[in-house]
């Protein structure tokens, strides 16, 4: 079996949700609306999530608990 593919910060909103749609639920509840945003496709969860004032530990900690929820597929 092939080992996936990790989420990395440096992705965008929009390629990780095309993949990996059970992670809109984390982002919606750490206040990352960008499920529907035009931006989603362009802007990478870095950028987004410090548009909208998170902390780098809380955007790395947002990114392992996609990894993790990833992992149990």
């Amino acid at each position: 079996m092939a080992k996936k593919e990790a989420i990395t910060k440096d992705m965008t909103f929009g390629s990780v949700l095309e993949k990996h749609p059970e992670c809109a639920e984390i982002m919606l509840e750490k206040g990352m609306h960008c499920c529907g945003c035009g931006a989603a496709f362009y802007e990478t969860i870095a950028e987004g999530a410090l548009a909208h004032g998170m902390p780098e530990k809380d955007i790395d900690d947002m990114v392992k608990e996609m990894n993790k929820k990833i992992s149990k597929k």
